[in-house]
């Protein structure tokens, strides 16, 4: 269908050291020097070059290479990789250009190469500074070199960011909390914090199953994004987004396309591309339509995904809407009455409390369509 530009790139990079044992993602623990990388770099540039030729990539604005872990394919690689967008889109430094690492394959060297390459924000892979927990949720990586990971980061990038996960069995508030304060210590200008979630056919739901692990406690992951939330926000940390804290200038570009309707392109497995016009959006993995909404619920869904946002929704945006959508001012007086919603200079905007119930807050506006 004609479309509208796409302004986000994400490549998939699906190759990793070891899973973790949370993890259900589309990737595959293998050596580094497996020939099933070198195969799938090719695809990936021939199809980065072919979008390229088509006038796919001629307005983007943002780059995401994410995985698996695509510092564990090796420096060669990247460059290929690299190389390959740089000719094939405008990879200037306004383009936010973002790729994951993990500490255990981040070197010095790959630190400079992929910086002289066109990469200006890296994303680490921590998840805890706590080797037990680490350990439990089968990290291929240390505190230590965690720690040295973001330091050799920092030789290069000012934009470094660094994910937490909290509710891990056997994390202690004062493990988590211990976990925030390193991450501020060491200097990082962005931090993402995931509560765990137990996702089917994984090493930890087959653990919950058996009753080796105890199921993730809601109020425990609750106390532990409040500890995150106050300890980044004296760190002059702004929440921009439901599980994501920057320094003023290093909110993550990319990230917010997904939050605000921005179409974005998926390349290699199990990518998902976002295509839509005024009258429909698709998103669209591995050659099958995932989502096929119409000019309604697209209103509906921006609302929703909006919520995601500190910054909520405009007034002005939710009085066009509600010319799509007739019941949109009972259910927003609803969530305001219930918490989950309030206003504050003409906008409609997330509380704490709509944020723990997430799911009653964005359903009841998806449902409006």
């Amino acid at each position: 269908m004609p479309h509208d530009p796409y302004r986000a790139l994400y490549l998939h990079v699906p190759f990793c050291v070891k899973r973790c044992s949370y993890c259900d993602f589309t990737t595959s623990a293998v050596a580094a020097d497996d020939p099933r990388i070198d195969a799938y770099v090719e695809d990936l540039c021939l199809a980065i070059r072919r979008k390229s030729k088509e006038g796919e990539l001629s307005a983007i604005e943002t780059v995401y290479l994410g995985g698996g872990t695509p510092s564990h394919i090796g420096m060669s690689r990247l460059s290929m990789l690299l190389y390959a967008l740089s000719t094939s889109m405008r990879l200037e430094p306004d383009v936010e250009c973002s790729m994951e690492a993990n500490p255990e394959s981040l070197t010095p060297n790959m630190v400079r190469d992929i910086w002289a390459l066109g990469v200006n924000r890296l994303s680490i892979g921590v998840q805890s500074f706590d080797d037990k927990v680490l350990e439990t949720i089968g990290r291929a990586h240390d505190a230590q070199a965690a720690c040295r990971a973001i330091e050799a980061a920092h030789e290069r990038f000012t934009n470094v960011s660094c994910d937490l996960m909290c509710g891990i069995p056997g994390q202690s508030a004062e493990s988590f909390e211990r976990s925030v304060s390193r991450a501020i210590e060491l200097g990082v200008s962005h931090i993402s914090v995931y509560p765990l979630t137990i996702e089917p056919h994984t090493p930890f739901d087959r653990m919950v199953l058996s009753g080796e692990l105890p199921e993730p406690d809601d109020d425990v992951e609750a106390e532990q994004m409040q500890i995150a939330q106050s300890l980044l926000a004296a760190a002059g940390f702004e929440r921009y987004e439901v599980a994501s804290y920057a320094k003023p200038g290093f909110a993550c570009r990319h990230n917010i396309a997904y939050w605000t309707g921005v179409p974005y392109l998926g390349i290699g497995t199990s990518a998902a591309t976002m295509t839509q016009n005024s009258e429909r959006r698709m998103r669209i993995t591995d050659g099958s339509v995932t989502d096929d909404l119409n000019a309604e619920q697209m209103v509906a869904e921006d609302l929703m995904l909006g919520m995601r946002m500190t910054r909520g929704v405009s007034g002005e945006k939710i009085a066009e809407a509600r010319l799509v959508l007739p019941r949109l001012g009972e259910t927003i007086d609803k969530l305001v009455e219930e918490g989950l919603a309030a206003w504050s200079e003409d906008r409609l905007r997330p509380t704490e409390r709509g944020w723990l119930l997430g799911n009653e807050l964005y359903g009841a506006l998806f449902d409006l369509a």
